[in-house]
C-alpha cells in the first residue's frame, strides 16, 4: 500500500508547483451551501507546493474518523481502496496530458475534474465516493497551485466505478464526459449558462415553475430548458438526470 501511495504521489511531482501561491478569496460558508450533494461530503484544501491540506471541512470526522487539526493529506489517501489505486494514478495522469497537450493547461482554472473511487469509511467498511477538484491557483509556470477537493458518498446510487473521468467547464465551454485513461472522450455536452443554472434547481428538487420563480422566466420557457438538457445528456426522465449530474459532477 505505502509503495502504491508513493507511485499515486510521484504522479503529481512532475506537475505540481514549486513557487508558493496564495489562495484567492473564498467563503467556504458560502461554498458548502453551493455544493449540491445527495450524500455526505467534505472538502479541503491541497497545495501542491508541500502537498499540504488546509480548510478541511468538519465532516470528514463523521465520514472517516479524521480530526481536522491533525489530518494530512496522507491519511486521506490511505482510506483509499488498493484495488482503485491503479485507476486513480492513471485517471491523474490522464488529466494533465488531457490539459496540457490537448486542451491548453491554462484551462486548468476553468474545469472541475470528476471521477469516483471507493475509500474506507470510520467503521471499517468501504463506500463510494465521488471526487470532484477545482484547480484554485497556477504557479507562474502553469504548475498545479492549490485545488479544492470534494469528496461525496454515492453509494446509494451506485456501487459500480465505470473506471472514467469527466472534465466539467465552470465557464460555459465544452465539458468532456466518460473520458477513458487513454484520454478518448465518449461524450461531449456544451450545456448553456441557463441550463447549468436550471440543472442545478433540479437537482435540488424545485419544479419547472419553482425555478422560474427563482430565475425570474417563465415556466413554459424553464420546461424547454429541461427538455434540452434531458436530449443533451441523453436521459430519460429526471430521475436518470439527477444520478448523472451526481455521477458526473455537472452540478
Amino acid at each position: 500500500m505505502k509503495s502504491d501511495l508513493k507511485k499515486l504521489q510521484n504522479v503529481w511531482e512532475f506537475n505540481r508547483g514549486h513557487i508558493h501561491t496564495s489562495l484567492p478569496n473564498i467563503s467556504f460558508d458560502d461554498l458548502a451551501n453551493s455544493i449540491i450533494s445527495t450524500g455526505p461530503f467534505y472538502y479541503y484544501i491541497i497545495d501542491f507546493y508541500d502537498m499540504s491540506i488546509s480548510n478541511v471541512s468538519s465532516s470528514i470526522f463523521d465520514i472517516h474518523g479524521f480530526d481536522t487539526d491533525t489530518v494530512t493529506f496522507n491519511d486521506i489517501l490511505g482510506v483509499l481502496h488498493s484495488d482503485d489505486l491503479d485507476f486513480i494514478m492513471q485517471a491523474e495522469k490522464s488529466v494533465a496530458d488531457f490539459f496540457y497537450n490537448k486542451i491548453g493547461g491554462e484551462k486548468l482554472l476553468r474545469y472541475k475534474v470528476n471521477y469516483c473511487f471507493r475509500a474506507m469509511l470510520s467503521s471499517g467498511d468501504y463506500a463510494m465516493f465521488n471526487h470532484q477538484a477545482i484547480m484554485l491557483t497556477l504557479d507562474d509556470s502553469g504548475k498545479f497551485g492549490k485545488s479544492l477537493n470534494i469528496h461525496t458518498r454515492i453509494d446509494h446510487l451506485t456501487n459500480v466505478n465505470a473506471y472514467n473521468f469527466s472534465l466539467i467547464s465552470l465557464q460555459g465551454e465544452v465539458s468532456y464526459m466518460n473520458v477513458n485513461v487513454a484520454g478518448k472522450s465518449t461524450t461531449v455536452i456544451q450545456f448553456s449558462k441557463r441550463e447549468k443554472e436550471i440543472l442545478k434547481f433540479i437537482a435540488m428538487g424545485l419544479n419547472s415553475y419553482e425555478i422560474g420563480q427563482a430565475l425570474f422566466i417563465s415556466e413554459e420557457t424553464v420546461k424547454r430548458h429541461r427538455k434540452n438538457i434531458l436530449t443533451k445528456a441523453d436521459c430519460k426522465n429526471t430521475a436518470q438526470l439527477i444520478k448523472l449530474s451526481v455521477l458526473q459532477g455537472l452540478t
